[in-house]
């Protein structure tokens, strides 16, 4: 039995192994490649020439594309009283703080994003072996721990399209960058403005290349390999 279905194979046959792409050209076979009957999600794959084993070679942070990432975001708050307030007024789709927990440590998931206030924290933490493998955990490194006015902010830009990036301990990032429907343009945007946040976020105890190889991808669909230095190059217009 193959190990791939046909239009699997006639999309992988369009694209050549051997080449590196530019990113508009990778983008636009991308959407020529996608066959799935749902609008299919856009990713970016890059090996980064980073050792994650170094506390000082980490590159994790998070950036609000332009054109968002396509995607119907719920956003948890954990917070109490008038920040609870400012949180429901703000659009939050869950807030509270000890039925959450006891929720979530009873096996409930659905959220994409979770923020809290520091105040509430001490209780927050007891959910760090369940959330923080889960890339879920409230952390002030990711700004998903804020003060109470910052929390209008934070939930409008999880809305736009905050999207948080870290590199894994294979020194690999794997961010969606939005859906095969947006435009061409609205892609490349999202791109540069995902490629800028990850090249300014460098260690400066990284050696060498950085971006050593990167992949586009949508899902279900073939990669197609980018040119590492095109990509490097890419800037926020």
């Amino acid at each position: 039995m193959p190990k791939h279905g046909k239009k699997y194979r006639e999309a992988a046959a369009l694209v050549d192994r051997d080449r590196l792409y530019s990113p508009e050209e990778a983008i636009e076979l991308l959407k020529k490649i996608s066959y799935t009957k749902f609008d299919g999600t856009v990713e970016l794959h890059l090996r980064l020439g980073v050792d994650p084993r170094h506390a000082d070679q980490q590159v994790r942070g998070v950036v609000v594309l332009p054109h968002g990432t396509g995607k119907q975001t719920r956003i948890l708050v954990f917070a109490e009283g008038e920040a609870a307030h400012i949180a429901e007024e703000a659009g939050a789709d869950y807030v509270g703080t000890d039925e959450l927990i006891q929720k979530i440590q009873n096996g409930w998931l659905d959220f994409d994003i979770a923020i809290a206030v520091p105040q509430v924290m001490g209780k927050v933490g007891r959910l760090g072996r369940i959330l923080g493998p889960r890339g879920l955990m409230p952390s002030p490194r990711t700004d998903t721990v804020v003060q109470p006015d910052d929390l209008p902010r934070v939930i409008r830009e999880a809305r736009l399209g905050r999207v948080e990036y870290r590199v894994d301990r294979t020194g690999n990032i794997h961010v969606p960058i939005g859906k095969v429907s947006f435009p061409k343009e609205h892609l490349l945007e999202n791109l540069a403005t995902m490629v800028d946040a990850i090249n300014r976020a460098r260690p400066a105890a990284a050696k060498g290349t950085y971006i050593r190889k990167a992949y586009l991808t949508a899902t279900m669909s073939p990669s197609i390999k980018l040119d590492p230095m095109e990509l490097a190059a890419m800037r926020v217009s």
